[in-house]
């Protein structure tokens, strides 16, 4: 199932006039896939740009075209014996800010068409590297020939292209077996639900019945600041206008709230440390 197979699904179950997803999942892959519904689509944009976890299987000794098992096994070497501080070592050499070619196989588009259609007409185009940082790679377990570990890492990384990597390094190439998202901004996978499940609960209680599952949405915002706003300032903000707000960031991006309404929308400090509105939902 596709992405936007399951934010097509969930639309409907919620009988939504708008939804939206938070980022492409490769296909192989399972995990966090936040979807937003109504006014929330106005802060779907923002958990694109928001860093991700993973927890990703590596089959060593082998190299796919596509860098993960559906592909095509392109290469074979021998997997020579790998200490553990070896292989710490080589996670070390991957984890801060490192450069990334993006895959053939992925639906970054060159000249308008995604480069996933253009590698199965069996065309190969020139890819920019892009900057990516990863925060952290946790070993899990080693074995002869697998590696479990999580990533934690910015937006924009490809998990494959960072096995490849790891396998690089090791010596013996590696692809992509198993891939779960666990994590995208604030929100984890224990916080999930299944489509079925979805599914039988609203079945089984109608909508009432899962609107429990429903998270606030400026919960996808969490991580940025939170300014309390008078009911004279909410007033000049949901007109379009900028306060001045005592002790507000000097920069960024804030989240904006309002004593009656709530959560207002999301808000940026400009030059003169005004507070502006950047983006308003309809309370």
């Amino acid at each position: 199932m596709t992405s936007n197979v399951a934010l097509q699904k969930v639309k409907r179950l919620f009988n939504a006039n708008k939804a939206g997803h938070t980022g492409s999942l490769d296909p192989i892959a399972t995990g966090v896939l936040p979807i937003c519904l109504g006014e929330a689509t106005k802060v779907s944009g923002y958990l694109l740009e928001s860093d991700k976890g993973y927890f990703v299987t590596l089959k060593l000794g082998q190299k796919t075209n596509t860098a993960d098992i559906e592909g095509e096994v392109i290469e074979t070497r021998p997997v020579p014996h790998i200490s553990e501080q070896t292989l710490r070592k080589v996670l070390e050499q991957l984890t801060g800010i490192i450069q990334q070619v993006p895959p053939m196989h992925s639906a970054l588009k060159v000249n308008g068409q995604p480069l996933y259609k253009l590698a199965h007409q069996g065309l190969e185009v020139e890819r920019q590297p892009r900057q990516v940082t990863i925060y952290q790679i946790d070993l899990l377990r080693q074995s002869s020939d697998e590696i479990d570990l999580h990533v934690r890492c910015s937006k924009g990384t490809y998990i494959r292209t960072l096995s490849e990597d790891i396998g690089e390094l090791l010596g013996c190439g590696a692809h992509v077996t198993v891939l779960r998202r666990t994590q995208v901004s604030g929100h984890q996978l224990d916080q999930c639900i299944g489509l079925e499940q979805l599914a039988d609960e609203i079945e089984a209680g109608g909508f009432g019945g899962v609107d429990k599952r429903l998270l606030p949405m400026d919960s996808a915002l969490s991580q940025w600041p939170s300014i309390a706003l008078t009911d004279d300032m909410a007033f000049y903000v949901k007109r379009g206008q900028a306060v001045l707000v005592p002790k507000a960031p000097m920069t960024g991006l804030v989240r904006l709230y309002g004593h009656k309404d709530g959560f207002l929308g999301i808000g940026h400090i400009l030059d003169d440390g005004r507070v502006a509105p950047k983006r308003l939902v309809n309370c």
